[in-house]
């Protein structure tokens, strides 16, 4: 049976595959030789290796070249906390901003991190110079508000800070007030200026947090929508206008230039609303 099975089958089955090839077909290719493969990959890493070595030395050299560099200039340029000096640096740039905003950051993460008496000491530090370059309006952003716990001591520390730039002459030590959303000004009274009429120029420092972004966009929504429900305030009076009015207000305007200290841009929840169409550096 089995075999008459096969016979009925054998006419519809494929020819047998022969030991020799047919004309029409190509040889089959010869199977690679590992010793060849290994060496050519042993090629390719090599090649890949010395690429490697050299862009690594290249990089490094780069980096040792700016940081000396950097070094050197920090040295040269170094305003030695001499106001005349930050004068002559500023002059050299096509426009001066009318309002500075500074992003600062409280470091409180280890053992020999500064804490809040380095942030104190870099808000002294970047007032002095503020002022040196004859802007007048400073604000100056950390997430957490700290620094609107004491704004007497606060206003006291860059009182010294200015004197060491300044000197003690009250004609031509700059004036110092400090507030914060919220808060009533701290500006103490100064002794008289003997000078005549000059006064000595004076410098607006403004606190904000995290608490005065986003926040102060929802309590506006909500208040906004309260009064129109009420209708105490008509829907097609509710524009930009109105927002940055009352933004302005209760917050702060915008700064004409932003400046952040590490290698990226990172905002940390900075009001949102200020920063339209200002200049980020």
């Amino acid at each position: 049976m089995i075999a008459e099975r096969e016979k009925l089958l054998k006419p519809y089955l494929p020819a047998p595959p022969s030991s020799t090839p047919s004309p029409g077909r190509a040889a089959p290719k010869q199977r690679r030789k590992p010793v060849r493969g290994f060496v050519k990959t042993s090629l390719y890493v090599l090649i890949f290796n010395v690429i490697h070595f050299i862009f690594s030395i290249y990089i490094r050299l780069r980096r040792a070249y700016h940081a000396v560099q950097d070094r050197i200039i920090s040295i040269l340029y170094y305003h030695h906390r001499t106001p005349e000096l930050i004068k002559r640096d500023v002059k050299k740039l096509p426009k001066l901003p009318k309002h500075l905003s500074v992003v600062l950051e409280l470091d409180d993460g280890g053992i020999n991190s500064a804490g809040l008496e380095g942030l104190v000491t870099d808000v002294c530090e970047i007032a002095a110079w503020t002022a040196s370059a004859g802007i007048t309006q400073l604000s100056i952003y950390e997430r957490t508000g700290v620094l609107k716990a004491s704004l007497p001591h606060l206003h006291r520390r860059i009182s010294r800070t200015m004197s060491s730039y300044f000197g003690t002459d009250s004609g031509s030590k700059p004036t110092i007030s400090i507030r914060a959303p919220h808060m009533q000004s701290y500006s103490p009274e100064t002794s008289p200026s003997g000078h005549g009429d000059s006064s000595p120029p004076h410098l607006n420092i403004l606190l904000i947090s995290a608490v005065d972004g986003r926040r102060t966009l929802v309590d506006l929504t909500k208040t906004l929508a309260e009064m129109s429900q009420k209708g105490k305030l008509a829907t097609e009076d509710i524009n930009a206008e109105l927002i940055d009015a009352e933004i302005s207000e209760s917050v702060m305007g915008e700064p004409d230039l932003l400046m952040l200290f590490g290698d990226a841009v990172v905002l940390q929840g900075y009001p949102p609303w200020q920063v339209r169409l200002t200049e980020i550096l």
